[in-house]
């Protein structure tokens, strides 16, 4: 079978790793992946030649939630649909996500195995969607954060057999819930759930099936004891502090803020279509989440994207917006974000993506804009490519 060719004109190009874009390339694409970077060219020959102003890697989303599609109560979701309801849901939001510019994602947490069985028929080739890793279903306390869709584990070894029961399913990875959260009621963010001791015990049996941990994680206390028992990552972490940002640095963990689930829920508490819980824990916690990765980011914590998609008003098609928070709340350059949305997001997630570069895959999205002008530019890409293909043509 011949491999179909590609060239894609640019004024600017931006590679993902952060360096300054490149300026007036070609990028040459043959099959899946990328052949070649060169000065732009009018003779360049290839069966389909594009034109953009400028090029970026894929962006990389390294938390969301597929099943819920940005419903102001997100726990009605799973009491009220049906496993076929949340299946299609999943379907729908993966084909937003990569129509929006995503081309890889990292589902942490769901009711059912829809992440698991979607990213298979998607590399499969049965369905539009991005690259997906998936982490079954999200190990909690019994009643603790997320118990609706999670699996509820007391004590060490409960927690070793739970990571066990994760990786029979398919699982890529797993998530720990180290904290209470916003969205389940009665769970308070500031305070513990599952134990170091637990989840050090879950860390090595996913280590041992070379399984990368994430952990949920908002209370000072929480992350803490998230970091001191091995994950490879925090999620939120709202409430870090001082200590916590020395052990971020120490241990080399990355911070997956999720600016936009809290912001989302802020920016929509007077519509009164959210429940008063969640309301008020996230308006508790904005100011500080804001202020506290702010901190972080300057004091040299790596800083990975990802949006918590599918929390209340918080789309799967709309990941370019936790991007532009990356710049005006953390204060990233808009290329600085884009990195943490490309490369660092990729190598957090042990994946072959996020940066342009000859040999690598062919993942990119063609802007309208410039990006360091107008960070809004990744809200409509002009064009999507995925594994070299142009997404929807």
């Amino acid at each position: 079978m011949t491999e179909t060719s590609l060239a894609i004109h640019c004024r600017l190009l931006y590679d993902g790793t952060g360096a300054p874009p490149r300026r007036d390339v070609t990028i040459r694409v043959t099959g899946t992946r990328i052949t070649a970077i060169e000065p732009r060219s009018p003779e360049v020959r290839a069966e389909r030649v594009l034109d953009a102003e400028a090029v970026t890697p894929g962006l990389i989303n390294a938390h969301v939630h597929l099943e819920s599609s940005g419903e102001p109560n997100t726990a009605s979701v799973f009491i009220l649909k049906t496993k076929i309801q949340l299946t299609l849901a999943a379907a729908e939001n993966a084909r937003k996500a990569l129509f929006a510019g995503v081309t890889t994602v990292r589902d942490l947490g769901g009711a059912e195995s829809n992440a698991i069985e979607l990213r298979d028929a998607i590399a499969r080739g049965e369905h539009p969607g991005p690259t997906i890793l998936a982490a079954g279903r999200a190990l909690c306390m019994t009643g603790g954060h997320g118990y609706f869709i999670g699996r509820e584990t007391d004590g060490p070894w409960d927690a070793r057999k739970a990571v066990r029961e994760q990786r029979r399913a398919g699982a890529d990875c797993i998530k720990l819930i180290a904290t209470g959260g916003v969205l389940t009621k009665g769970a308070v963010p500031g305070i513990e759930q599952l134990t170091e001791e637990e989840m050090r015990a879950a860390i090595v049996e996913a280590n041992t099936h070379q399984m990368r941990v994430a952990a949920h994680a908002i209370g000072t206390a929480g992350i803490k004891n998230a970091l001191r028992a091995g994950v490879n990552s925090i999620e939120h972490g709202h409430l870090l502090d001082d200590e916590a940002i020395q052990l971020f640095l120490d241990r080399k963990v990355a911070l997956v803020p999720t600016l936009a689930a809290v912001q989302c829920i802020f920016e929509h508490a007077a519509d009164g279509t959210q429940p008063d819980f969640v309301v008020r824990k996230a308006t508790e916690l904005h100011a500080a989440a804001m202020t506290n990765i702010g901190k972080a980011y300057r004091a040299g914590v790596t800083i990975a994207g990802g949006s918590d998609a599918g929390t209340p008003y918080n789309g799967h098609d709309a990941y370019a917006y936790e991007v532009e928070l990356m710049h005006t709340a953390l204060g990233m350059s808009p290329n600085a974000a884009l990195h943490a949305a490309t490369q660092t997001a990729g190598e957090l997630l042990g994946v072959d993506a996020g940066v342009i570069a000859a040999g690598r895959p062919a993942d990119l999205l063609l802007l309208t804009g410039d990006l360091e002008t107008d960070t809004r530019a990744l809200r409509a890409p002009a064009a999507v490519v995925k594994h070299g293909a142009l997404v929807g043509g």
